[in-house]
């Protein structure tokens, strides 16, 4: 595992393994960079990995075309004479798509986790599975969480915690390796992307999208998977779908869907040129 250097593009990276195909693996939140670590390490088993910390939030508002160009950037460096594959979890499945239908010729392959959500009614659906998910015991500790922690991204971490736990089957034991919290960024990050639905944007430009697509979703998870694939299919016909059963929202976590995860994993990447 290696960092980027200060010659380096502007954004922070690491990298994983030695040999195989060149896997991008991007972070969710948005704001949420380094959990995705695990996922980078095991695929390191089989590819070489980079993992890349999604640009903060600073003078200028971020938008999706930001994080775009701002990935473009990365690995325009790092591979410039050959496609790469990205792996994107939940809004980093929804920037891996942005990217592919910006710069086709810059990847291979697509693998979606647990992707978020392009329409109002897979929304709906998702805040209403969460709600169900809400007993009195869970809601007391996020009354509590929004006490304790005023400040936007210790909040952010907080509810980030108790919503893994929400939406999830039965975790293994691990430690959060969330590098840092950024509240603002989510905001503004996705607050653009809801924007760019609304004006119906998104999901039609992944028309443009030739590279093969993998969406991996856990049929635990509130997300709505089929809603999304769905929702996701008109535009991107050569996507398949995979659904884990006794798995949440992150399958790298799962007890009982974990080895399964990266055996598919591994089977697609393998088919990488």
């Amino acid at each position: 595992m290696s960092n980027g250097s200060s010659e380096s593009p502007p954004l922070f990276f690491r990298r994983y393994g030695d040999e195989g195909p060149l896997v991008f693996v991007l972070h969710g939140g948005p704001g949420a960079p380094g959990y995705m670590a695990p996922v980078a390490r095991g695929i390191a088993a089989f590819a070489r990995a980079v993992e890349p910390f999604q640009r903060r939030s600073g003078d200028q508002p971020l938008t999706v075309r930001t994080h775009i160009l701002d990935l473009h950037h990365l690995i325009s460096a790092i591979c410039p004479t050959e496609p790469c594959i990205i792996v994107g979890h939940s809004w980093g499945a929804m920037l891996a798509l942005a990217c592919a239908a910006e710069f086709p010729e810059s990847v291979s392959r697509l693998v979606l986790i647990g992707c978020g959500t392009f329409d109002p009614a897979s929304r709906q659906r998702l805040k209403e599975i969460r709600a169900a998910r809400m007993t009195p015991a869970v809601l007391e500790r996020q009354a509590r969480l929004l006490k304790r922690f005023p400040k936007p991204d210790e909040r952010l971490r907080a509810m980030g915690s108790l919503n893994q736990r929400i939406d999830s089957v039965r975790l293994i034991p691990h430690r959060d390796e969330t590098a840092a919290f950024d509240a603002r960024g989510h905001e503004e990050t996705w607050g653009d992307m809801l924007r760019l639905q609304a004006e119906s944007i998104y999901p039609a430009a992944f028309a443009t999208i030739r590279a093969p697509v993998l969406m991996i979703h856990g049929a635990d998870d509130p997300h709505p998977g089929k809603m999304i694939r769905d929702n996701l299919a008109p535009h991107l016909p050569q996507l398949e779908y995979h659904e884990l059963t006794q798995c949440g929202h992150y399958p790298w976590l799962e007890e009982f869907a974990r080895g399964r995860f990266f055996l598919i994993l591994q089977d697609w990447l393998a088919l990488a040129p």
